[in-house]
């Protein structure tokens, strides 16, 4: 939102905003002039409302402006309706990725020359969640949440891959698989993971991957889990790029910015150049200091597919062990993956489940991090940040790390334990 909002600001509307709690993306619109509330007392004065699918219809707030009939435009609405600005639109969907590639394509399309804004769902080490040098081009996440996507009319659209994730607006696989198909047709041109099953039965123009699609990595190397690959279209290597983030999941990102950048005319070495100036994004394997004598790894992982290519990427640099430390995001996800989580999770030694970020849920035993504890032989439940500071402080080793999963406010939470010991 807070991106949007400063969209909004600099074409000259007014813009006014509110939040349960200060984080980064407050204090950003601030810097930009944007007054920004805190809690839900302050009445809304404007005539128009934009909400999140995160907000419940009886928050008080928006309740309020629904009595007095002011207008209410859902977030996704908005969104489309900037896009509509925009000759040219590239949107990027999936379950896992989005806002690495949508970041990746940011950096590409600075290092083309082309005047481009780009709206991001996190924090870009060197661009942030929001950049703009020109208006020809809209770069944004496009997020599959309650078929929010379908608002955008690309002329790229990507799909990453189809994981199931939000079952509390997916009733079975096909419903999710229409909504991508509808997505990716709105588009004038599709790019699809070949190597994802489901995303490649989608009509599209271009394929990427490791083992399939047109643009392709092969003679993959890494050093301490940064790669470096060569990229091959339709078989014909076009140039090496070596990567700065952390991850093998990135080679993925990148070929998926490789093709959407092509299909957009940028030649393959404008295209390297952006991917080696991409340096990563804040909570994608972010180093945030040091706890008990060890280093810090905060990540946004909160799907049983990411924590596992995240514990993955840790355990292979780490020279001791590695304590995994993870708030489980909602309750819906939590129960209904609890077995996907369950098995993830034991590949870690001891994993601390810090308490559930509830998000938008009310409580439910059934999807409690308590319960998904109760699932791993030697997992340890934690509530408050004491308890997580006083489980980790008699555990941690030389040469172990302390890897920090969630979506929710783990991240927060940690950062104040770090800043605590200096």
């Amino acid at each position: 939102m807070s991106a949007l909002a400063r969209l909004l600001a600099e074409n000259g509307i007014a813009v006014r905003g509110s939040d349960g709690a200060e984080g980064a993306f407050t204090r950003s619109a601030r810097r930009a002039g944007i007054p920004v509330s805190i809690g839900d007392e302050e009445e809304i004065t404007e005539d128009t409302v934009v909400y999140t699918g995160a907000i419940p219809p009886e928050h008080r707030q928006l309740a309020a402006a629904r009595r007095a009939g002011k207008r209410l435009i859902p977030r996704a609405e908005l969104l489309g309706l900037v896009a509509k600005g925009f000759p040219h639109v590239v949107s990027v969907a999936g379950c896992h990725g989005k806002t690495t590639t949508t970041c990746m394509l940011a950096h590409i399309f600075r290092a083309g020359g082309r005047a481009f804004t780009a709206h991001i769902g996190g924090e870009d080490h060197a661009l942030g969640n929001y950049f703009a040098s020109g208006t020809s081009y809209f770069l944004t996440e496009a997020c599959e949440f309650q078929r929010s996507f379908l608002s955008l009319r690309s002329e790229v659209a990507l799909v990453l891959n189809c994981d199931r994730d939000h079952t509390d607006c997916y009733r079975s696989r096909e419903e999710l698989m229409e909504a991508y198909t509808t997505f990716a047709a709105q588009s004038r041109y599709a790019v699809v993971n070949a190597d994802d099953r489901y995303a490649r039965t989608i009509g599209h123009a271009l394929s990427f991957g490791v083992h399939a699609g047109e643009i392709r990595a092969e003679d993959i190397r890494s050093d301490r889990e940064r790669y470096r690959f060569t990229v091959t279209e339709g078989g014909v290597p076009l140039v090496r790029v070596r990567l700065k983030a952390v991850g093998r999941v990135h080679v993925f990102n990148a070929l998926a910015a490789f093709a959407a950048a092509r299909l957009e005319g940028f030649s393959a070495e404008e295209i390297k150049r952006g991917l080696e100036a991409f340096s990563g994004v804040r909570r994608r394997f972010e180093s945030v200091g040091r706890l008990c004598g060890a280093p810090v790894v905060c990540d946004y992982a909160h799907h049983p597919r990411e924590i596992a290519a995240t514990l993955s990427t840790a355990q292979a640099i780490c020279e001791g062990r590695v304590h995994l430390v993870f708030q489980p995001h909602t309750y819906t996800r939590t129960r209904d993956f609890m077995r996907e989580f369950a098995a993830v999770l034991h590949r870690a030694e001891s994993p601390i489940l810090y308490a559930t970020y509830a998000a938008r849920e009310p409580y439910s035993f059934d999807g409690s991090a308590v319960m998904l504890a109760s699932k791993i032989p030697d997992a340890v439940y934690v509530q408050s940040p004491q308890q997580l500071y006083a489980r980790l402080s008699g555990r941690v080793r030389r040469g172990d790390m302390i890897l920090v999963l969630g979506a929710g406010d783990i991240y927060d939470i940690v950062r104040g334990l770090v800043g605590g010991e200096t």
